[in-house]
């Protein structure tokens, strides 16, 4: 393999990158309205604190966005070193934080199907 062409796959921050030759790159998106982020610089980016989304006005730099974010663990992230964050969609100052990349957007839910099911759910207590 092609020394550049393994970069190119591989990534310089060691990620796997599908990129060239048919291959589509990874992704950038807001946790808050789900749009992709593009950035000056693709590879090993820096988000700053108060970054803002150019679509929602959502801060960047939060939990949300980060590639250790997990809601299902005690401290809601898989770096075990990280101090304990009240707001995670609120700016912050850890270390840890790495924007989270994926392949497609994340998925929303349909507000509006879930409204109208809540409502005919209740629709005879009125």
């Amino acid at each position: 393999m092609d020394f550049m062409l393994f970069f190119d796959y591989i990534g310089t921050d060691g990620r796997a990158r599908r990129g060239g030759y048919g291959r589509c790159f990874m992704a950038y998106y807001c946790f808050k309205c789900g749009k992709e982020i593009e950035f000056a610089v693709k590879g090993g980016i820096m988000v700053g604190r108060l970054d803002m989304c150019e679509h929602c006005g959502a801060y960047l730099h939060c939990c949300k966005n980060c590639e250790f974010y997990d809601p299902g663990l005690h401290n809601q992230c898989r770096d075990p070193n990280t101090e304990f964050i009240r707001d995670r969609e609120e700016p912050n100052f850890c270390n840890s934080f790495e924007y989270r990349s994926d392949e497609a957007p994340p998925a929303r839910p349909d507000i509006d199907s879930a409204k109208s099911r809540l409502e005919n759910l209740f629709k005879n207590l009125k």
